[in-house]
């Protein structure tokens, strides 16, 4: 195996563990902290045209302030629809129904919420803590077998599994400082 292809092998690496970073954050930007983000709403899927469809294909959803979200829906006859993908959301939110806009008051968190969501939150760093080690795990694979096949020395295996090894403990690292700024972040009252 030649070095160009081993620096290959190593940005694929980095891509792959930085995309299961990526899905984290959007993962968190969904839990809800007691301020109104659109990314809230992100995972929510509505029963339109036969078909579920994200609810931001259906509506325009937007934060006029703090702790409220409106939903503008582009289809008349899919305000039900979208209502009740909200309420079955298992967000707490209650829409109040205007005409095609649902207002959505973001209620404070209590405590015993709160805790949920960080237990939640936990999960989800969880979750791609493991996808990392199987990123990791792929990858010394790779390596044990390209030296079975004698395209690299055990040396040269040893090297790249240490560096895949450092690289796999700085994204845990990355991902238990985000756990952690989330965690903070849900806690503040």
């Amino acid at each position: 195996m030649l070095e160009a292809d081993i620096n290959i092998v190593k940005k694929d690496i980095n891509r792959r563990m930085e995309g299961a970073l990526d899905v984290l954050q959007r993962e968190f930007g969904g839990l809800r902290t007691g301020r109104a983000s659109t990314s809230l709403l992100e995972p929510i899927m509505v029963e339109a045209y036969e078909s579920q469809m994200p609810l931001n294909q259906v509506a325009t959803i937007s934060v006029p302030e703090p702790r409220m979200l409106t939903v503008q829906v582009w289809d008349k006859g899919l305000v039900k629809a979208v209502e009740k993908a909200i309420l079955e959301s298992g967000l707490g939110l209650n829409p109040a129904t205007e005409g095609q806009l649902l207002r959505l008051p973001i209620p404070p968190l209590n405590e015993e919420r709160r805790i949920e969501l960080s237990k939640i939150a936990g999960k989800y760093a969880e979750d791609t803590r493991i996808a990392v080690r199987n990123v990791r795990r792929h990858a010394m694979d790779d390596f044990k077998r390209s030296e079975k096949e004698n395209l690299i020395s055990q040396d040269q295996h040893r090297d790249h599994a240490k560096e895949i090894q450092a690289l796999t403990d700085e994204f845990i690292k990355r991902i238990d400082d985000t756990l952690a700024t989330k965690e903070k972040e849900i806690m503040q009252v």
